[in-house]
């Protein structure tokens, strides 16, 4: 029976992720560049781990109500986490097109840029061989992208085109751009 119901509450669990995902994007994403299917986005196991800790915090504040408080504090702090990381998931994210990009995150408002407005990039190595490129735009403020993201290297090589298309830049005299070193657009050495 143990088998039966673990591979029942996983079918849940994913329905539910699915679900949950297609119901915000069609409520919250009207934009032409949400539209577009072109976007960065953290791992999908970010949701998938949001929803699984939140069904199985759930489950401890119901067993804890009656065993005791120790469950029921954890299973309020699994389901603190649980939501934290659904809705980063869900929230965050660089959705785009051939001319512009649109950058969502939970407490601000969407902000829709050109790609000429990319000043430069800058690049940071993290322990465990990830990077992170930094793009610098315009207006003082800075987009991250992580190597690890879904989408970042089309992204950044649409990115790209786009930037040369609207400076009016041939991508051949671009002699800093050289993606197998991470490098899209000028940088410090360059600038």
């Amino acid at each position: 029976m143990h088998p039966v119901a673990i591979i029942l509450t996983a079918a849940i669990v994913f329905g539910v992720c699915h679900l949950v995902d297609k119901a915000f994007t069609k409520l919250f994403r009207s934009k032409a560049q949400h539209r577009s299917g072109m976007a960065v986005r953290v791992s999908k196991h970010y949701g998938v781990f949001g929803v699984a800790l939140s069904v199985i915090g759930i489950l401890a504040v119901c067993l804890g109500i009656t065993s005791g408080p120790a469950l029921l504090l954890g299973g309020i702090i699994v389901l603190i986490m649980g939501i934290c990381l659904a809705v980063y998931y869900l929230t965050h994210g660089i959705f785009y097109d051939g001319e512009s990009f649109l950058v969502a995150s939970f407490r601000k408002k969407d902000r829709i840029y050109q790609y000429e407005e990319i000043q430069e990039q800058k690049l940071y190595l993290v322990q465990g061989g990830s990077v992170i490129i930094e793009l610098y735009l315009l207006d003082g403020t800075t987009v991250s992208l992580q190597s690890s993201m879904d989408g970042v290297f089309l992204f950044l090589d649409t990115a790209f085109a786009g930037w040369c298309l609207q400076k009016g830049i041939d991508p051949q005299s671009c002699d800093f751009h050289d993606p197998s070193r991470s490098w899209w657009f000028p940088h410090e050495e360059d600038a």
